[in-house]
């Protein structure tokens, strides 16, 4: 019996110098993808993967495509032989436009030109408006949103911002918001309280103006309909049409990331599937482990572990 995979692709902060680089030397398909990102975004961001600087390489407009032209480059020597047992796919925040890329709703130069937009308006919005956000680590004794909810009424707005596993929360909003829902936290019993090197209060309302650019960037490229279901962010159900999924990546822009429920929804629709996270990092392999352990996993980001995979899905079964 065939063996199914989930395609997971990662967000923002799993950026590091050097992704993607032996990808690069090793595999043509992989160069192709990097340079379709250069040219698609008018600048040489396979360089500053490779080489950094790491300031710059993190700055919202490069890490976004960037991360994105990692996990395509992954795809694209992994497509023809992983593609057949493909049987949905997921990204947390920024990965959801590269799960449409990989799902075939988008070819990768529109899918780079989307997201470098959306990178540059995510931090020009944070610049007008300076937010905030950090993540939540523990078992709290009141539940996140309502100390959010305290915390808004008494400094300043917050917001949940991505629910990444039931141990792990991160919000978002204005700074003294964020720095009295730190304090409630800890109150309730949180670990540890983390400000994140973000350039905005991202997943939050204070990202509202830039709704409007991402939807005009988004309705400039062509769209097609997804080969594979997309578990989407905001609401953790299916997307099987391209209309929808324009509209929820517009929302997911002020919306939290629902990635625990996406992953349940995976894991109970596909509980016999390997979730293979594509890109750098895996940090999104550890947080299924943590929400369905049941699940088999795995990670895909270096010519050793593309290796490893293409060998197993060339062996019988």
């Amino acid at each position: 019996m065939a063996m199914d995979f989930v395609v997971l692709l990662p967000g923002q902060g799993s950026q590091k110098v050097g992704m993607g680089k032996d990808l690069f030397e090793a595999f043509p398909a992989a160069r192709e993808a990097f340079h379709a990102v250069d040219d698609a975004v008018g600048a040489s961001l396979s360089t500053l993967a490779f080489e950094g600087p790491a300031d710059d390489l993190t700055r919202t407009l490069n890490a976004q495509p960037a991360l994105l032209a990692h996990s395509a480059a992954v795809w694209a020597v992994l497509k023809d032989a992983l593609a057949p047992h493909v049987r949905a796919t997921a990204g947390h925040s920024l990965g959801e436009f590269s799960a449409y890329h990989v799902a075939g709703a988008l070819e990768l130069a529109s899918a780079a030109r989307i997201v470098r937009r959306r990178g540059t308006l995510m931090f020009e919005q944070g610049v007008a408006r300076p937010g905030a956000m950090a993540a939540i680590l523990g078992v709290l004794s009141t539940p996140i949103d309502a100390i959010c909810v305290q915390a808004s009424s008494e400094r300043g707005l917050v917001v949940p911002a991505n629910y990444n596993s039931e141990e792990q929360v991160v919000i978002s909003g204005e700074v003294a918001g964020v720095e009295r829902a730190m304090e409630l936290a800890k109150e309730a019993g949180a670990k540890r309280c983390l400000p994140l090197p973000v350039s905005g209060a991202f997943h939050s309302p204070l990202m509202a103006p830039a709704v409007h650019g991402l939807a005009e960037a988004m309705r400039a490229e062509t769209w097609h309909t997804p080969r594979v279901p997309v578990v989407a962010n905001v609401n953790a159900e299916a997307v099987q049409d391209a209309d929808t999924a324009r509209a929820l990546l517009e929302q997911q822009l002020t919306a939290p990331v629902q990635w625990t429920q996406v992953v349940r929804t995976l894991a109970d629709r596909f509980p016999q599937a390997t979730f293979l996270e594509i890109g750098t990092g895996a940090v999104l392999t550890g947080l299924v482990r943590r929400i369905a352990p049941a699940v088999a996993t795995a990670n895909c980001g270096t010519v050793a572990e593309v290796e490893k995979l293409l060998s197993s899905l060339s062996s019988p079964t």
